[in-house]
Formats: C-alpha cells, sequence, structure tokens
C-alpha cells in the first residue's frame, strides 16, 4: 500500500469525503477520516452516524430511505384489501414510517403481487431534509453492486417490476432511456443500469464511493451498549460533534472501518473512519461455492457464468469435441446450459438430487412463466444417462452423482448413488453450486451473529440473525443487516429491511435530539 502523502492523492481523497457529507458539514469537519494502516486512530477523526457496507440494490434502498425520503399513502390510491385500506386512511398524514403498517410494506409496494395482479404502488414519495441521517456506502464498483458482474444474456427470475427501487419505476426508466422492453423478464445488464442510473436521478451520489475495498471492521468498545440498548447516556464510546449553529450532535464511536480506495492507476489509498453504526448490505455472490475436492483449483475448473461467457466470446470453446461439464441443479447451472445449448457446445450436467426431488427449483417456478428452465427441467429427466446408453450428443443429464475429483489430462470422477464410479472427459468444468458472502473483515468471518454460531454465514442454511423489525443484529449491537444476508434473496422484499433499518435509527436519532434538548447530555463526552 502506498503513501498517500503527496498533495495530489491526499487532496483527491479528502475532496471526495468532503463531497459525501456536503458542502455545508463538510466545512464544519476539520480533518477527514483517512490515516495509513498503520497509524493508531486520533481523536480528531470523524465518526459516521452511519457506514454502509456494499451499494447493491440493499445498500441504494437504505441510502435513499436515509437521506429522507418517506412514503405516504397516494391521495388518488385504493388498495385492494380493504381492510388494510381503511387503516391506511386513518393515518394518511403519517409516513408509513411511523405507522405499524411499515411490517406489510411489500404490499403497499405490490398489492396482491402473489395474486398475479399489476395493480400500482399505493405509496407515493416524499424528500423531507429533517430525516436525512448522514451516512455513506461504500462498493467495490459502481452501485448496482453484483449485478453489473452477471451474465448478460440470461433473463431475471424476478420481472422488472419486482427489480425496481422505490421512487422510481423500471418502466419509467425504460422509457426514458428509449429502451424497447418487451418480457416482464429483464437482462440484468439492463437492471444494473438502472440501478446505477436510480442513484444519480434520486440524488445520492455524494453519498457513494466506488472502488472501495473493506479490510476490517472492528468493535471498539463493548460495555453496556451490548446489555442495554436503550440507554442512550453512557459515557463510553461517545463523542458530540459542534456545529455551527450551536447545536450538537451526541453520535457515538462503536465500530472502526480500514480498508482502501483503489486509484486509477491501479494503487491503493488507505483509509479509516469510524461509525456509530454499520449496515451490511454485501449480497452473497462473492464466494462461489465449492465442492472442496482434488483438482477444483485446476485453470479449466471455473466457477462462475462470467468466465463460462468469456470463454464462449473468446471462443475457446469453438470447435471442442468434448462436452461442458457442468455441476449444480440449480437457476444458475440452468442458465449455464442454455447457454452453451445456445452456441451448439454439447453438455454433461452433473447433479445430487433425484430430478423428482420436489425441493428443485423448477418445481416452484411457473411454465408460462419460466418456459426456458422447464426446457432445462425436462432434458434433466429425459436425456438422463443410464448403465446401458451413451452419452447424448447435445446434452446428457447424471442425477444423484457427485465429483470425486477432476484429473489433469481434463478428466473427471463421478460416484453415483449405488456407488459406481465413471470418468468423463470434457473441455471445460463449471462448478455452479451457490455461493456465500466474504465477510472476512469482521470478527471470526461473521460466523458469530448468524443463526448457527460458529458456522459461515449462508443466504439459506444460516444468515445473518436479526430483529425482524429493526434489522439489528441480535448478537452485536448497532451491526445492522439486510439483503441476501438475512435470506431476503429478492430484490423485492429487501425493500422491507431497509425501511426496517430506516425507522429505527430514526427513532434512536429522535431520542438523541430530546436528549440534547433536555440537557442531559451535556459535556464534551468521551472520544
Amino acid at each position: 500500500i502506498r503513501s498517500y502523502s503527496g498533495p495530489e492523492t491526499e487532496g483527491q481523497l479528502l475532496n471526495s469525503f468532503v463531497q459525501y457529507f456536503g458542502d455545508t458539514l463538510g466545512r464544519k469537519i476539520k480533518r477527514m477520516p483517512l490515516i495509513e494502516e498503520t497509524v493508531l486512530p486520533g481523536d480528531s477523526l470523524l465518526t459516521l452516524p452511519v457506514v454502509i457496507i456494499g451499494n447493491g440494490p440493499s445498500g441504494i434502498c437504505l441510502s435513499y430511505l436515509l437521506s429522507g425520503y418517506r412514503p405516504y399513502l397516494s391521495p388518488e390510491a385504493i388498495h385492494p384489501n380493504p381492510i388494510l385500506h381503511t387503516k391506511l386512511e386513518e393515518a394518511r398524514h403519517l409516513s408509513i414510517v411511523d405507522q405499524v403498517s411499515f411490517v406489510l410494506f411489500d404490499t403497499l409496494l405490490h398489492p396482491d403481487a402473489d395474486f398475479g395482479y399489476d395493480y400500482p404502488p399505493v405509496l407515493h414519495w416524499k424528500l423531507e431534509q429533517h430525516n436525512y441521517i448522514p451516512h455513506i456506502v461504500l462498493g467495490k464498483g459502481p452501485p448496482g453492486g453484483a449485478w453489473h458482474s452477471m451474465e448478460g444474456s440470461m433473463l431475471t427470475i424476478s420481472f422488472g417490476d419486482w427489480m425496481e427501487l422505490p421512487g422510481l419505476t423500471f418502466k419509467e426508466w425504460a422509457a426514458s432511456k428509449r429502451r424497447n422492453i418487451k418480457s416482464d423478464r429483464v437482462m440484468p445488464e439492463e437492471i444494473a443500469c438502472y440501478y446505477k442510473h436510480y442513484v444519480k436521478v434520486m440524488g445520492l451520489q455524494k453519498n457513494f464511493r466506488d472502488n472501495v475495498y473493506i479490510t476490517s471492521v472492528s468493535r471498539l468498545y463493548r460495555g453496556k451498549d451490548d446489555e442495554d440498548r436503550s440507554q442512550l447516556n453512557e459515557n463510553i464510546s461517545t463523542q458530540h460533534l459542534e456545529m455551527e449553529d450551536g447545536q450538537k450532535s451526541l453520535i457515538k464511536r462503536n465500530w472502526e472501518v480500514r480498508g482502501y480506495q483503489r486509484a486509477t492507476d491501479g494503487s491503493h489509498v488507505p483509509f479509516c473512519l469510524f461509525a456509530e453504526n454499520v449496515a451490511l448490505a454485501t449480497g452473497t455472490f462473492d464466494s462461489p461455492g465449492r465442492l472442496q475436492v482434488e483438482g477444483e483449483d485446476f485453470p479449466f475448473v471455473l466457477h462462475s457464468m462470467s468466465d463460462f461467457g468469456a470463454a464462449i466470446s473468446k471462443g475457446k470453446l469453438r470447435g471442442k469435441a468434448d462436452p461442458v461439464l457442468i455441476v449444480g441443479a440449480g437457476l444458475t447451472a440452468a442458465d449455464a446450459v442454455l447457454c452453451a445449448y445456445n452456441n451448439n457446445i454439447p453438455v454433461i450436467h452433473v447433479f445430487r438430487r433425484r430430478v423428482t426431488d420436489t425441493s428443485l427449483i423448477f418445481k416452484q417456478l411457473p411454465k408460462k412463466l419460466y418456459p426456458e428452465y422447464h426446457k432445462v427441467y425436462h432434458m434433466m429427466c429425459t436425456q438422463s444417462h443410464t448403465v446401458d446408453s451413451n452419452l447424448h450428443s447435445a446434452y446428457t443429464s447424471f442425477p444423484e452423482h457427485n465429483v470425486l475429483s477432476f484429473k489433469p489430462e481434463m478428466k473427471c470422477v463421478l460416484q453415483s448413488a449405488s456407488g459406481l464410479k465413471k470418468i468423463l472427459k470434457f473441455s471445460v468444468a463449471l462448478v455452479l453450486i451457490g455461493s456465500h458472502p466474504n465477510l472476512f473483515f469482521l470478527k471470526d468471518q461473521g460466523h458469530s451473529i448468524g443463526h448457527h454460531s460458529n458456522q459461515p454465514i449462508t443466504c439459506k442454511g444460516n444468515p445473518i440473525e436479526i430483529d425482524p423489525y429493526t434489522y439489528e443484529c441480535t448478537k452485536e449491537a448497532n451491526l445492522f443487516a439486510l439483503g441476501p444476508l438475512v435470506g431476503d434473496n429478492f430484490v423485492r422484499f429487501l425493500k422491507g429491511g431497509a425501511l426496517g433499518i430506516a425507522r429505527c435509527l430514526a427513532i434512536r436519532q429522535k431520542k438523541k435530539h430530546d436528549l440534547i434538548e433536555s440537557g442531559d447530555g451535556g459535556g464534551d463526552g468521551v472520544p
């Protein structure tokens, strides 16, 4: 890591972080939170109310709400559920954030969507500056997160309308870009562009920093804060920021966030900042699932659709006599099968489950809406390998088979449920058995905050354990999580998590203001 002591680099970073606060707050800060990795934190370093790690749809939606946008019942709106509509009418003057109906956020955004209806949202959004909570969103790439790296030729599982974020419908964006959306489902590339545009049109850019890599997030103090979260007046981990208008803002220095920003020349510029609250919105695409078998690290064994797509586009598989070996029975594996099939590349498809397994995702998808996936499922069922049959020319499935090893000569050893072993030759192998979040920057890689302690965090088997209303980690105060990290794997549902966090932080901020105004929060505090 290079030093940033040079005036150009330091100035660029200072300007970058000052922009986050905006001109007004930026003038009030004496020094930005940028230090060498080897330097201990100093008292003058800034503590932010909220640091959001991850700039995908989860992080974007949370930033939107923390920026002061609030949902209200639209004047002309009529919810198809008469009981719910009556309750909404009783508190029409209140934001949904201030009502108990916030737990029904999804049905307010997509009324009766699960019954196949396409009713418009019953909400409209207002920007209320007094509800703004200073925050920063840190991401490795442009806003949109992993959507920018997904294979662009496949259609999304969810409808385009279900991928949209509050305040800007996907159809409005498509029309403004003169894009002709022919299907209710869209390509990942279009969704990535929509998210990037959303941040710009909603005026959220000042909160976002790209090309940022987090190396550690650590709690600075442990004490009463972990035992009694309702106490706002403890004298540890506390600092007051004096504003120009004489007001004081009580901010607790709970977390230290370290990392680096990748500069245009490829160098790494380190930084350190403090946060009262940290929100994890990283998603689960960081680390692809692995078989943990011999030979899996060979260069011809791939673990992502993007690598497979790149190999096809570069012509590496053109004219190959041996088939592609695809491992997995999920939708990503099905995407790979379709991609190979459409490029006239023969496929060997290996998966552990029976084709009649009711937990297969294909059985949960309507045929009319997802014909291409049911085409793959039909091939899985009807073109399977048997002891007496040869490999089909275009596609052959191996249900109830495990991969034992990969060999240097591009061969794979399979084992059936009965124990029979078979060796197959292939041109390239593609292992698509899911992915996991990479929370290496947390203590013990975040294992302690899952439902099952001391086990890796996964979106299905072991999501982060949270309070269902505030989305705060039950095992770590002032640490929040949303999106796939807590099991909300669809964009449609993660918006409820963002609302829960924003509501929780707004309530706490109001309590702080009341505390300061009452005079109980006086003094200089302990940094």
